[in-house]
């Protein structure tokens, strides 16, 4: 037990300093000191003095060094707890994991008709967004005009930032419109809220009316974009932030390097990077985070090493992120050394690790090391599997061939099967042209995921691989019937800080006409080369020079047009793709590759390609 006091016990306190407990408890930094405190209060008389007693309460309340428990054993031993006493209550079960007591508590207080007060209602209300208490946020809403708070600031923005993040965004509107003085915390808050409701036009409406905006405002729009996937939009607002002279916070940038990293905006992540160190901002390890995973993402894993090894602290999140990197850019290997690596240093791997891990054994064929990592799960991490792990061990045991296999798992695992489980198993079945399967299995997706235009091509893709194109027209139909499009392939390359998108088939970019001379010109030197066109798997029944043009609008070549164009002769050309790349595609890079003597990088849904001298770091297994 700690040591504090003064004197010898005996001599706590001074019959002339009663002001004694309150200095030592002002000067106590943990429960042992302040046991001993409240110990000498008893033999001193002075258990229930009410402001050493409220001290007692607001430690014992505090989310690190304090002890709820202790704090309500103590607030039951009260005759009558004023307003501070059960407001400190309410507060520090609401800042714990259990804040349904903080709801439980104040039906108490109502109980005993206790006088409330402003403070009240912004820790009820913070529990009730905790647990998206919708009921029982309008009935202390009730409460609030009921006694006569309905015009104080504080309680009022605590009502709105409820309904706002707990999907009530008409309520929180009708109530902003009713705040007779709004100030930055309101409108913060109505922001948080259509941003969180995925409604970024409306977030945007709001930001733009704001006469004043603070950092909060900012970067609550920057991670709404980024988590609406409207990450060009994020990295557009954040130049603007920057131009405005606003000071970005960690938040914001953590979020506009994750944009970073989905565009495979290098330059512009980078830049960030520098920016960090040029204004010395430490690299925490959330950020370092971001930074591994943005590296890795755009491509450059040397630079996600040399951000990995200068982070300090690194925990699970740092080590799974660059395991991860090195899974997607299909060093199956090395993601497994590094696995190793992590273990050895102490660090206990988590559920998104083993994604990550089989992820690595999927993408490299490693299917015997698969199969033993995801065994170990449960025997010797005490980690349950979820839908995500089996599901990449179908793919992995799909792409190796295994289907019966694959197939034997679905039907037998504790979970459910979602759509991402059957949706790998169809694209084994493409590859290894079981048409029976992969019949079966497209039926099977479309009735789970009916609005899911993917999953109707997916099953077309089959039945053209068979040239059943009746099928292929009837699945054609049921998509239009369903009112589902097709989600079209998008291509993006960053160049000089700037990120260009392609649309398969789109001739809307201002250069287009260079773009498609260039591509021509690329052609010629294909056709030499002896390449020709991958038409067997198009889903149409087109005549072959029609099957050739539409191969050769696909976005992904539009890219490699315009990259060879603009970007320096020997830099290397990184391209992002939205959808997994064809084999046409494919094809058509490594050749590139070889007659321009150019490193291309590409990053398609699932994993990076690199493509040097005519070949490709996957081994043509993707």
């Amino acid at each position: 037990m700690a040591t504090i006091l003064p004197t010898p016990a005996n001599h706590f306190f001074s019959e002339s300093n009663t002001s004694q407990p309150l200095y030592l408890l002002n000067r106590c930094s943990n429960m042992d000191e302040l046991k001993q405190i409240h110990a000498q209060m008893f033999k001193q008389g002075l258990a229930a003095d009410i402001i050493p007693v409220s001290r007692i309460l607001a430690f014992c309340t505090t989310p690190i060094s304090g002890n709820l428990a202790y704090a309500q054993m103590v607030f039951d031993r009260i005759s009558r707890p004023n307003t501070f006493m059960w407001n400190t209550m309410v507060r520090g079960y609401t800042d714990s994991d259990t804040p349904e007591q903080a709801l439980l508590l104040y039906q108490q207080m109502l109980s005993s008709a206790v006088q409330h007060n402003a403070y009240t209602f912004p820790f009820l209300l913070k529990a009730c967004s905790s647990l998206s208490a919708l009921e029982e946020t309008q009935q202390i809403h009730a409460q609030i005009i009921k006694l006569g708070f309905g015009s104080e600031v504080f309680a009022t923005n605590s009502l709105l930032h409820v309904y706002a993040v707990s999907g009530s965004i008409k309520s929180a509107h009708i109530l902003f419109d009713r705040i007779p003085q709004r100030d930055i915390v309101s409108w913060n808050s109505m922001i948080d809220g259509y941003a969180k409701c995925g409604e970024m036009e409306m977030a945007y409406e709001m930001f733009k009316n704001m006469k004043e905006k603070n950092v909060i405002s900012w970067t609550t729009m920057i991670s709404g974009y980024v988590g609406t996937g409207m990450n060009k939009e994020a990295l557009n607002l954040f130049h603007k932030m920057q131009i405005a002279g606003v000071k970005p916070d960690s938040v914001a940038l953590v979020s506009t390097i994750s944009a970073c990293a989905q565009l495979g905006a290098l330059d512009q992540g980078r830049w960030i990077h520098t920016y960090l160190k040029k204004i010395g901002i430490r690299i925490d390890p959330i950020l370092g985070c971001a930074l591994i995973d943005m590296y890795a993402k755009c491509g450059d894993m040397e630079e996600a090493l040399e951000v990995f090894r200068r982070t300090e602290k690194k925990g699970v999140s740092a080590w799974t992120a660059i395991i991860f990197g090195f899974a997607i850019h299909g060093h199956g290997k090395e993601a497994l050394n590094w696995f190793l690596a992590m273990q050895k240093a102490g660090i206990k791997p988590n559920l998104i690790t083993f994604t990550a891990i089989l992820t690595a054994c999927s993408y490299a064929g490693l299917v015997d090391e698969g199969k033993s990592w995801f065994e170990s799960m449960g025997r010797k991490y005490n980690l349950k599997p979820r839908v995500e792990h089996y599901g990449c061990m179908v793919d992995l045991l799909g792409r190796a061939g295994l289907l019966k296999e694959a197939k034997e798992l679905i039907d037998t695992m504790p979970v459910r099967p979602n759509s991402v489980i059957w949706g790998a198993l169809l694209k084994a079945c493409q590859i290894h042209r079981n048409l029976e399967l992969g019949k079966q299995i497209g039926k099977i997706l479309i009735e789970a995921d009916t609005d899911h235009g993917g999953r109707y091509i997916h099953l077309a893709s089959i039945y053209a691989m068979a040239r059943e194109w009746d099928q292929v027209v009837e699945v054609r139909k049921q998509m239009t019937d369903q009112g589902v499009s097709k989600l079209p392939g998008r291509s993006s390359i960053s160049l000089n800080g700037v990120v260009h998108e392609f649309l398969a088939g789109d001739r809307s970019h201002p250069e287009m006409n260079k773009i498609i001379h260039s591509w021509d010109q690329i052609a010629e030197r294909l056709k030499h080369e002896g390449y020709k066109p991958e038409l067997k798997d198009l889903l149409l029944d087109l005549e072959d020079d029609e099957k050739e043009t539409a191969i050769n609008q696909h976005s992904e070549k539009l890219a490699i047009a315009f990259g060879l164009i603009r970007a320096e002769p020997s830099a290397t050309i990184r391209i992002i793709k939205n959808l997994r790349v064809c084999e046409d595609c494919h094809t058509v890079m490594k050749l590139i590759s070889k007659i321009y003597d150019r490193e291309i990088v590409m990053r398609d849904r699932a994993r990076f390609h690199l493509f040097k001298n005519g070949r490709c770091t996957c081994e043509d297994y993707w």
